[in-house]
């Protein structure tokens, strides 16, 4: 049977077999047909062995199942060999491993191909394997990742980052140089403290730093508590002191598309520092500022209330971000970034080992457990795993468009949550409807909900805006529209007098002056 044939056995397309699937059942022809991608590389058998000693360091650092490196084979798949190489270089090949990344993990064997004089080869296929215990690093200590199909040198600080989700460092439990107690904040230590010792009935004879001390927050030396990582990111006054990063930049901008340079459409800017639960009070009191209530029609004419967005859903999302970023990337902030179509949210950091977006719903890796702890005695997170769950959940039960978790670049995580333009035809702003009556909003048209919309949120709309937000695309059709909602008595028309034409003139809600 063919290659070709016995590639519909499987259960998935090419593209999603395992690394361990393509070694295992490899030919010639299934060599030819993948593409270089995330789990393949070839190499032509010239290629030096220090060289190809990277490759064993990328394959063991890339989740989730490492890498195949093909030796013999050029990048569009024509199989040159290795048979024309001496004894001594084809051992140095079979060798790399062991003699340029020691750490790394592998299996090789030689595999039978046709060259295209149609004469008999072989090439030399390794399979290198993950190491989710260690960064494995070449002999003169680089190493790398795979970044679709290109090899990628991790800096010291990526390193760190992925010494950090790997546990071979407890990065959170690090001493950190900030003074203890006064550069914290003693209120925030005291609920702490409270609520920690009420869940685990802790003796009330132990101090405060000894339960810091049982919680892996700190420890005590020569009468002393020393705060570690963890402590001073969730209680310490000013942790950007340490850690530039640990803030929440918030931004809302005017339409939906974010500019730049001159073309920069933020309407609001807003820089968030403190405490990690002080951060997340705060971006909550900013965003239930910003976020609109709507009145909805519902299936028996009667208006519901309802949030632009689940308050479950974004308030969940931002305190994922705060848990699981990371703080090793200590020069990078949390965005909370609201446009007129959707909120969305970015975090410092890849998604943690073996975390997809395609499984994050059912996977659970903290990238700070202790952090995370500390925060579901704080009340701040509810339970194990269940918060991508209930953004998910509470966005459905609005019948609103379905989350999205994105890997950026592997620099970053974004979660977006977008509201319905659908739905939001059939919306009227709650504080519009308080004003005009729910029986009367019924009544309007599309293009007139959008104008008492946009009137609730900015309180006054001319003639140019209602052009450029309705479907009246000319100055007298759109100032038609909003002549019939003033003799409806919905809207007043402020002008000067003695112009029919004023370009200053503006409408606004009858009642709200």
């Amino acid at each position: 049977m063919s290659r070709r044939q016995l590639a519909f056995d499987f259960e998935r397309p090419l593209a999603l077999l395992t690394v361990s699937e393509i070694y295992e059942s490899a030919d010639q022809e299934l060599l030819e047909i993948l593409k270089e991608d995330r789990r393949i590389e070839r190499k032509p058998a010239g290629t030096s062995p220090d060289t190809i000693g990277d490759y064993f360091s990328m394959w063991a650092n890339t989740v989730p199942d490492g890498g195949i490196l093909i030796i013999g084979m050029e990048n569009d798949g024509t199989a040159t060999g290795c048979s024309f190489l001496s004894p001594d270089r084809l051992n140095k090949l079979e060798k790399t491993g062991m003699n340029y990344c020691p750490d790394a993990r592998y299996q090789s064997k030689r595999l039978p191909v046709t060259r295209p004089d149609h004469k008999k080869d072989f090439v030399l296929m390794i399979q290198v394997f993950y190491r989710d215990d260690k960064v494995v690093k070449t002999v003169s200590g680089d190493a790398f990742t795979r970044v679709g199909d290109s090899k990628k040198r991790l800096t010291d600080e990526e390193i760190q980052e992925l010494q950090i989700d790997k546990k071979q460092v407890d990065f959170e439990r690090e001493p950190i140089d900030i003074r203890y107690p006064q550069d914290f904040d003693a209120d925030l230590i005291e609920q702490y403290i409270k609520e920690t010792r009420e869940a685990r009935k802790l003796d009330v004879n132990l101090s405060n730093e000894e339960i810091l001390e049982l919680r892996h927050l700190g420890k005590r030396e020569h009468g002393y508590f020393v705060p570690n990582v963890a402590c001073a990111l969730l209680f310490a006054k000013d942790p950007s002191s340490k850690f530039p990063g640990c803030k929440i930049r918030f931004f809302r901008f005017e339409g939906e598309v974010e500019g730049s340079g001159e073309k920069f459409n933020a309407v609001k800017d807003i820089t968030i520092e403190g405490p990690v639960p002080r951060q997340i009070e705060e971006i909550e009191s900013v965003l239930l500022s910003q976020i609109r209530d709507f009145n909805r029609l519902g299936p028996d004419q009667k208006f519901y209330r309802a949030p632009e967005y689940p308050k479950t859903a974004w308030y969940e999302a931002i305190v994922n971000a705060c848990v699981h970023r990371s703080y090793g990337q200590r020069s990078m902030n949390i965005f909370v970034k609201m446009f007129d179509d959707r909120l969305v949210i970015e975090s410092p950091g890849p998604l943690p080992p073996f975390v997809t977006p395609d499984n994050i719903y059912e996977m659970h890796i903290p990238r700070n457990p202790h952090l995370m702890d500390a925060m579901f005695y704080l009340k701040f997170v509810k339970a194990a795993h269940e918060g991508t769950r209930r953004i998910r959940d509470t966005m459905a039960e609005m019948n609103l468009p379905k989350p999205t978790f994105e890997q950026i670049g592997g620099a970053s995580v974004r979660v977006t949550l977008k509201n319905s333009k659908k739905q939001r035809k059939v919306w009227v702003d709650a504080e519009a409807s308080l004003v005009i009556g729910d029986a009367l909003a019924q009544t309007l048209s599309v293009d007139e909900k959008r104008i008492i919309n946009f009137l609730a949120e900015h309180k006054v709309i001319s003639v140019s805006q209602v052009a450029r937000l309705t479907t009246k695309t000319n100055w007298p059709s759109a100032k038609k529209l909003l002549t019939g909602l003033v003799k409806r008595g919905i809207l007043e028309h402020q002008k000067r007098s003695g112009l029919d034409r004023d370009p200053q003139a503006r409408f606004v809600l009858k009642v709200s002056k």
